[in-house]
């Protein structure tokens, strides 16, 4: 059983900054995406951003210029910061992860809570 650990969702005020992280088990060596996934109240989940291996990203339209996603490949980590929060982007968070020759996500994370209120 592979295990995506999610950290750093919370609560924020419109404006804010919050850094979300994902692990995955290092014996997981043949990654070939990591990505973000989110789900509003009422929504399907959408697409955040994803990372390939060499670092290649991409982004949903309402992350571009305020979210970053990045990799640590010594730790099998994967990061989102959020900068600029808006109420909207209050969603359960996903981290999820696609390994070679896959077309699909392999795994998931069980989601975290990131809140924007004021």
């Amino acid at each position: 059983q592979v295990q995506l650990v999610e950290s750093g969702g919370g609560s924020v005020q419109p404006g804010g900054s919050l850094r979300l992280s994902c692990a995955a088990p290092a014996s997981l060596s043949n990654i070939y995406r990591m990505g973000w996934y989110r789900r509003t109240p009422g929504k399907y989940r959408e697409m955040v951003a994803s990372i390939l291996t060499g670092d290649k990203t991409t982004y949903a339209e309402f992350a571009k210029g305020r979210f970053t996603i990045s990799r640590d490949y010594a730790k099998n980590m994967v990061y989102l910061q959020m900068n600029t929060l808006k109420s909207e982007d209050t969603a359960i968070y996903y981290c999820g992860v696609e390994l070679e020759g896959s077309a699909f996500y392999n795994y998931w994370g069980q989601g975290i809570q990131v809140t924007v209120s004021s």
